[in-house]
């Protein structure tokens, strides 16, 4: 359940946050930083999103970012009045760090990062990178990287642990073998891909559901419902297309390097859509997804 405000001296946003199982809070609203790999784009986005009231960050190994990103966090909370504890960072472990390789792979992102701690580390693929997607290795692999980042979790290098792109039999193999079990499930989650399944198996487990590509990497912002909705209730698409997500307590975490859309997604916890109009969203559902790289064949 949402638990309290996020309150943020420099703006007038207020962010709602979710309790994890851990323990930790984390804000249902953070800032997606795949594909911006600069340090001068990431100081502009991540100065954007802080004014704006932004205190979670997201990224990954993979997105080769994590460096910069740690540093300029560093740089800019002085400008803000805050510290470390005042930002939660989400990152990843690279499918090619599965298995034998996991621990050199969460070690390194604690390193590239330059925290101490990470607030929410994943395994971002079922997979292992280059195997065949029937290879009986993945199932034995995630099982080794998961007992991995149970060791980070109970040493406090790590406040919560959990998967991403898991479909429903990664997910319940996981739940079976674990001693720690997952806090979030980050996967992709829009009006034409609703992930209902997975998502009432998170709510039975007391899984946090995390959604990416909440703007159907922009295809959504013209589909005519969304604007129709996004005019009667004088939003844009995408603060509809957030809201969507936010309102049935789906945190989400969109990517932005332009200012004015970082503010502009942040004002997603100022208004409700009407009961019809989530109804309305909920039924453009087709199994439409944008994020081509397909995991559900993942042994």
């Amino acid at each position: 359940m949402i638990e309290k405000f996020i309150k943020n001296k420099m703006m007038p946003c207020e962010i709602p946050s979710v309790t994890l199982t851990s323990g930790v809070q984390m804000p249902l609203l953070g800032l997606g930083t795949y594909r911006i790999q600069s340090y001068e784009q990431l100081y502009q986005c991540v100065d954007s999103a802080l004014e704006a009231g932004y205190r979670c960050f997201d990224t990954a190994a993979v997105y080769g970012n994590e460096a910069h990103l740690g540093q300029v966090i560093r740089e800019l909370l002085p400008k803000y009045g805050l510290s470390r504890k005042d930002v939660f960072i989400i990152s990843k472990l690279a499918p090619l760090d599965h298995g034998p390789r996991a621990k050199q792979g969460c070690l390194k992102s604690l390193e590239q990062l330059g925290c101490e701690y990470i607030d929410l580390y994943l395994i971002h693929w079922p997979g292992i990178e280059g195997f065949e997607p029937g290879d009986p290795c993945h199932a034995e692999f995630r099982a080794q990287s998961w007992t991995t980042l149970e060791e980070f979790y109970t040493s406090g290098k790590f406040k919560a642990i959990g998967v991403s792109n898991y479909t429903t039999k990664h997910l319940s193999e996981l739940l079976v073998m674990c001693h720690v079990p997952p806090a979030v499930l980050q996967l992709e989650c829009q009006p034409k891909l609703i992930q209902r399944e997975l998502r009432d198996l998170c709510k039975e487990k007391g899984i946090h559901f995390q959604a990416y590509s909440s703007l159907g990497k922009g295809a959504l912002l013209g589909e005519p419902g969304v604007v129709a909705i996004a005019k009667s209730c004088g939003r844009t698409p995408s603060q509809v297309l957030l809201r969507w997500a936010v309102q049935q307590g789906i945190s989400v975490l969109p990517r932005s390097s332009q200012p004015c859309r970082v503010k502009e997604n942040a004002e997603v916890f100022s208004f409700k859509l009407s009961e019809n109009d989530i109804k309305m969203l909920d039924a453009m559902n087709c199994g439409a997804r944008f994020c081509k790289r397909d995991y559900s064949n993942i042994a």
